[in-house]
């Protein structure tokens, strides 16, 4: 078990991850190596570790709750700091983290193809900037037997706080990296599916589509979509059929409803 710091000013310099730094800092922090992230609840701080993350540091409140300890063996050596609930009040969103947080060291990425290799179904998200989505999107993947996330550089990045929280740990449990250029999801041997309502587009229910070896499910961000030339290099267009009026859903719940029907959920007994 880790050294127990008890906290009555958060200025402590030790503490500068949990009250100072925005997650730019946090990304960048050991440059030119991998930076860091913030885990928050039991759950999610299991999870990291589960994947192999390595603490670096907890802050959780004091008198500490029993879900919260066996974190404190699981992180071995690292420095346990505990601090009144008054005290961490001062930290801007507190009341989300749910007794605790794990500051966490990142791990080097893989690239695309080494990530996809022997995959038959994975998911693209081009240009989903809000964290909130990423994060309901990856959970979405991982129940629903996609393999794999591709992001592409503009995307939001998946270990932000709130990315993570809202999967609820699941960004662990699901490999994902960045790709450059979707170009290489040919090469690679993926037939490709644009989730867009054009005129064109088939029904997310279609067989040919379902059939297919390899599939990559590539969706945009809100309002925009995707673009136009990833549309137009794709080998399938495709959209969810609605009524009553509604022309299109969240990207989210898009991405739920096309994960369970392209990865052959929607087929399992």
């Amino acid at each position: 078990m880790g050294r127990i710091i008890h906290v009555q000013d958060l200025n402590m310099p030790e503490l500068q991850v949990y009250t100072h730094l925005n997650e730019v800092q946090l990304r960048r922090f050991y440059e030119p190596r991998e930076g860091m992230f913030i885990a928050e609840s039991s759950m999610v701080i299991g999870r990291a570790l589960d994947a192999g993350y390595e603490p670096l540091s907890l802050l959780t409140e004091e008198p500490v709750r029993p879900d919260v300890l066996p974190l404190f063996e699981r992180c071995g050596d690292v420095p346990i700091y505990l601090a009144p609930l008054h005290v961490l009040e001062q930290i801007t969103g507190y009341h989300l983290t749910r007794g605790v947080l794990c500051a966490m060291r990142r791990r080097k990425l893989p690239d695309a193809q080494e990530l996809c290799t022997g995959r038959r179904r994975i998911a693209v998200l081009e240009n989903v900037t809000n964290p909130t989505n990423v994060g309901a999107i990856i959970r979405s993947a991982a129940a629903m037997n996609m393999e794999a996330v591709l992001l592409t550089p503009d995307c939001c990045d998946p270990l932000y706080r709130r990315a993570v929280r809202v999967s609820v740990g699941t960004v662990f449990q699901i490999p994902w990296t960045y790709v450059e250029n979707m170009d290489c999801l040919k090469r690679m041997g993926f037939k490709t599916v644009a989730m867009v309502l054009r005129r064109d587009s088939l029904r997310i229910d279609d067989e040919q589509i379902r059939q297919e070896e390899k599939l990559a499910v590539i969706l945009g961000a809100e309002g925009y979509g995707l673009n136009q030339e990833t549309i137009e290099m794709s080998d399938y267009r495709v959209m969810i059929p609605m009524r009553g009026g509604v022309d299109s859903l969240n990207v989210a719940a898009a991405a739920a409803v096309a994960f369970w029907e392209l990865s052959g959920m929607s087929r399992c007994p």
